[in-house]
Order: C-alpha cells, then sequence, then structure tokens
C-alpha cells in the first residue's frame, strides 16, 4: 500500500437504491464480489443515504433497497461471508461524515467533476448533498478501515478525495497512518477486474440503471422472454462480425455485444470472434440471447423467490448492520476522542 498502515485488509463498495440492477452490474461488480468474498474481509451496503441526495419516492426507496439486496443474493454475495447492510441502518457513516465535512478543502469539493455532471446548468437549485456526497462517501469507505475499494473510471476522483481526506485527518490529528489510504482495486489484485458494460441502445455509453430506455439495459430481474428480446433488438450495425478484435475498432455496438459474450462464456474476445468471425448478427444475436438466458435468467428466478421473502432480506439487513455497526461504533468513538469531543 502506498501509506504504512499496519490493519487488516478489507473490501468496500457499494450501490445506490435508485433502481435495479442489471447485467453491467453483475459482470462488473457483483460477479466479482463473489470471489472476492473468499479471499477477503468484504463489506457491501445499498446506499440510501446517497440516493436521496436527489429526491426519491419513500415507497419505491424502500423497494428497490430490497431489490437489489435480493439481487446482491441472488447473484452469490454469501451473507456469512459478506457483510451486507443499509447505509442508513449504521449512523457511524453520518457522525464520520460531518467530522470528515470539516477536514475536507472547498476547493477539493470544488474540483468534483461529477457534481458539474449531475447537477447540470442549473446547480443553484441542487442539493448540498449531492455536492457534499464525495465526503460522506470518504467516510463510508473509512468507517470500516477499508483498504481496497472497485470503482470506474467515473468514480477515481472520489476515491482520490478520501485519501486526501485521510491523509489530512491523519496529519492535522498527530495520527500518523490512523487512517490507511484506500487504493482503488485493480487487476491483479484479488483477481482480474470486472467486465465493462455498455448500453445495447448506445455503444458510446455505459450501461446504467437510469437510462430512460428500459431497452438499453438487461435487468436480472428480467424474464426469459424479456432477456431474449432485448438482445435481439440490440442496436448493431450492418456489417458481419470481424474475424479479429481489431476489426472491432470503431464498431462500439458490435464490440458490446462481443464483449458480453466473452464475459459471460469466459472466452476472450478473439476466441468469440473465432467462433462467430464473418457471420452477421441474423446468427450471432440468437447465440448470444440464448447464453444471456442461461447465465442470467436463473438469477432473476432466485431474485423474485428472495423478493417473495422480505422477513428474510430484512433479517439479513439487520443482521449485517449490526455486524458493520461492531467495527465503526469503536471507530467514530475513538475518532471522537482525538478530535477534542467530551464523551
Amino acid at each position: 500500500m502506498a501509506d504504512d498502515y499496519q490493519g487488516p485488509e478489507r473490501v468496500l463498495s457499494g450501490v445506490q437504491t435508485s433502481g435495479k440492477l442489471h447485467i453491467g452490474n453483475y459482470l462488473g461488480a457483483l460477479r466479482k464480489f463473489v470471489d472476492l468474498q473468499k479471499e477477503v474481509d468484504c463489506f457491501f451496503f445499498l446506499a440510501d443515504m446517497h440516493s436521496i441526495t436527489v429526491w426519491q419516492d419513500p415507497d419505491a426507496l424502500r423497494a428497490q433497497s430490497y431489490n437489489i439486496a435480493a439481487s446482491y443474493l441472488a447473484a452469490g454475495v454469501d451473507p456469512d461471508k459478506s457483510t451486507i447492510f443499509h447505509q442508513s441502518a449504521v449512523p457511524a457513516h453520518a457522525e464520520l461524515a460531518w467530522i470528515f465535512n470539516c477536514v475536507a478543502r472547498l476547493g477539493w469539493l470544488d474540483r468534483m467533476t461529477q457534481f458539474k455532471d449531475k447537477a447540470g446548468k442549473d446547480k443553484e437549485r441542487a442539493s448540498v448533498g449531492l455536492y457534499t456526497y464525495p465526503v460522506l462517501q470518504a467516510a463510508d469507505i473509512l468507517v470500516y478501515k477499508a483498504t481496497h475499494v472497485p470503482v470506474g473510471e467515473d468514480q477515481k476522483q472520489h476515491l482520490e478525495l478520501s485519501r486526501d481526506i485521510a491523509g489530512k485527518f491523519n496529519y492535522d490529528y498527530g495520527v500518523a497512518n490512523f487512517f490507511p489510504l484506500p487504493e482503488p482495486l485493480i487487476k491483479g489484485q484479488f483477481g482480474a477486474a470486472g467486465a465493462r458494460i455498455m448500453s445495447l441502445r448506445d455503444g458510446t455509453a455505459k450501461m446504467s440503471k437510469s437510462d430512460p430506455s428500459e431497452n438499453a439495459c438487461l435487468f436480472l430481474a428480467d424474464d426469459v422472454d424479456t432477456l431474449a428480446r432485448k438482445v435481439k433488438k440490440a442496436k448493431t450495425d450492418p456489417e458481419t462480425l470481424p474475424s479479429e478484435p481489431g476489426g472491432l475498432e470503431g464498431r462500439p455496438e458490435a464490440a458490446n455485444l462481443v464483449g458480453i459474450y466473452a464475459a459471460l462464456s469466459g472466452k476472450t474476445d478473439a476466441e468469440v470472434l473465432a467462433d462467430f468471425g464473418g457471420q452477421g448478427f441474423g446468427a450471432f444475436k440468437p447465440a448470444l440471447a440464448e447464453l444471456v438466458v442461461e447465465k442470467i435468467a436463473p438469477i432473476g428466478d432466485e431474485l423474485r423467490r428472495l423478493e417473495a421473502d422480505p422477513d428474510y432480506l430484512a433479517g439479513v439487513l439487520r443482521a449485517g448492520a449490526e455486524k458493520a455497526s461492531a467495527i465503526a461504533d469503536p471507530l467514530v468513538a475513538e475518532v471522537k476522542s482525538i478530535v477534542g469531543f467530551v464523551r
């Protein structure tokens, strides 16, 4: 690691409870988490506090929380091996975030490009939470002294902010290496990196659960017919598939579909093209649809079974919050003492 922190290695990741999870979440993250939990202590939280930085319907927020918890479990995340919980059920996140608000500098947040992207032109109407949520993100990570965080390109800047906050806290209060400087989880650490999946309607845009077109996403909860239909209607181009990966350059939709097939089958793009090169999408799409159904439909079936048992899901999340609090609460108590709060 970049610092001299001597604590245990921990991985932390969260997902906002603002929509259903899709195949991109599975291939890029959930499938990876199933492997990670066998090797290192993992904390996976449902980021409901982050979700309300933009207005959410309360009933929908509750339903989405259970849907995402069920998605984690259906994908193979094991609550006996990993800690799965609601962010809001562990008050230590919010307590540490306030202290970090007093450590972080305004100029640091002004440089966060995601706020500019999400707030748009009318940033004066954006919530304060949307502006400061990278600080809460730092608290999410450091309240467990997480050492590694799986991040995409769009979150690297926020992880760097977490490192800055950790380093400044350690320096300001003379507690060298109290907080680790968390590192991005990259290829070679605890296995290979996850796949990056793009929209079925636009191969240049990342697949997103907030996409206005449901046909852009293959949701884990989609049934067999819906999965097959979306694959067969996915945007393509009129050319046949090339025989080598270099031929996919400048063909984002083709590259995306080949990438999905490769990720689901465990093959490389080159191996997929060795099988399908020279064929049109009329032959490739049915094969891809069959593979998607084979790999994703069982997850959807298990997801729906779990959603039908909300008491079980609530129990898993409650137990996870207790495990998380057992680590987070003493950490925050120690931080309060360090900063001079009277207890």
